[in-house]
């Protein structure tokens, strides 16, 4: 009997559309100020598991963090932003050198509360991302991540200035 449902659950999951990455990224960036956008983004990655696609993988732990500003209890907060933590350092850990998960770790990392602790190594992903981003070929990661960099508080204006000239 266990076996069947199993199954069940596997097929019914197998069957369910992979979310949209392009889709993702524009939600990603509404749901940074915009509870229910959040929440709908978080359940389109719901389905989402460890060993699936990296990207959607860091995308599910940062709005699974963001859950967290728009929790109402300390326990609620707590428990999102550590879900969220443990799925984008999976992702990071599987594809370390990924330009679009170390965005989403810094974009984390850059907004997180300082009482999280997981503001250290912030430099490490802006690093990366500074020495990386011109080698990217797929222009609509290379605009999107800009984008971000163009808005962050964590980018000086020299940085900014020669990513956005590039």
């Amino acid at each position: 009997m266990m076996k069947v449902a199993a199954l069940i659950v596997g097929l019914l999951f197998s069957i369910l559309p992979v979310p949209d990455i392009s889709e993702v990224r524009q939600s990603y960036r509404e749901a940074s100020t915009d509870g229910e956008a959040a929440t709908r983004l978080y359940q389109d990655l719901s389905t989402i598991s460890k060993g699936e696609d990296d990207v959607l993988i860091a995308y599910k732990g940062g709005v699974t963090t963001m859950l967290a500003k728009y929790a109402k209890t300390v326990k609620e907060k707590k428990m999102f932003f550590k879900e969220g933590i443990t799925f984008l350092e999976y992702a990071v850990e599987k594809a370390p050198n990924n330009i679009e998960i170390r965005y989403v770790r810094l974009s984390v990392k850059e907004n997180a509360p300082k009482i999280t602790g997981y503001k250290k190594n912030l430099d490490e992903d802006k690093d990366f991302i500074l020495n990386h981003l011109s080698s990217v070929e797929n222009p609509e990661i290379k605009k999107y991540i800009k984008g971000y960099i163009s808005q962050s508080k964590i980018f000086n204006e020299s940085e900014k200035q020669s990513v956005l000239d590039d």
